[in-house]
Formats: C-alpha cells, structure tokens, sequence
C-alpha cells in the first residue's frame, strides 16, 4: 500500500507491516495505525509514521542502546492485550525528541509491540527513575549521521 509522509513523500508499505495502537498513542488517540520506516539501514533511529496523517510521524529507537537496566515492567492484563507470554516476545521503543542540546527518550511512555501480530500499545510507567527527557545522547556529528 502507498502511504503519504510529509517527510519522505510516498513510501511503498506491505500492509501485513501496519503496526496497530489500538488505543492510539498519548495525545493521538485518533491515530491507531503507524509503519515503522528505518530511512538509514545502519541507523539506530527510526521513524513511527502515521499511515492515516502525513503529518504525524515521531522518531523511535530501542532504548536498550542507550539505557543500561532499563525494564518495562508488563502487567498480565496489558501483555493479554498484545497477545504476548512475556516482555521477551515484544519490541520495546521509545519516542526521541531533541531537548537543549540532546536527544532525549521518554523512558515513561514506552512503546510495546508484539512484532508477529504487529499491535502494540503505549505504556506509562509509575516508575520515578526514569523521565519523558531521560539523556539518550549528545547532539553532535553521530546522532546526525545515524538519524539522517
């Protein structure tokens, strides 16, 4: 299927490889089904586009990169809902933002994908360790280059 991106113009996308967020994610509660598009085959970001708003896309990465001993504590009601036995069976990403002159994961709100049924779903966590701005990175010659 061809979905429109304000980004990267049309972009060719198998739809057994929509991600559906039931319940949308914070503040997109109307937007529940993204692609997720990797523009850098050796990048580590990429972007969770929108298949319904141009628009609306956010950049993603697997916090496990950047975070020693981050963990998303899964209740059995949300795992039921995605279909999954454990934590291991998901993808868990975090929407990135630049902040100051860093680029910044919200640890609080992962996102947790069941990769074979492809749902998923945005998850806020109780735990004070971790932020919406928790440092991933340094803005600098790198971060660009990964995210390009």
């Amino acid at each position: 299927m061809n979905v429109k991106t304000s980004r990267f113009g049309t972009v060719e996308i198998d739809a057994d490889r929509i991600i559906t967020f039931k319940s949308g994610l914070l503040g997109f509660s109307n937007q529940t089904r993204f692609a997720l598009l990797q523009p850098n085959p050796e990048g580590v970001f990429y972007w969770l586009q929108s298949v319904d708003a141009p628009e609306l896309a956010f950049v993603v990465t697997d916090p496990s990169l950047f975070v020693t001993g981050y963990e998303v504590p899964i209740r059995d009601d949300q795992a039921a809902n995605l279909g999954l036995k454990s934590l291991e069976e998901a993808q868990v990403l975090v929407i990135v933002n630049r902040y100051g002159e860093s680029l910044t994961g919200n640890l609080q709100g992962p996102l947790v994908i069941n990769v074979e049924q492809r749902v998923g779903e945005q998850l806020v966590l109780a735990d004070q360790r971790w932020s919406t701005r928790h440092r991933l990175v340094e803005v600098g010659q790198t971060a660009h280059a990964a995210s390009a």
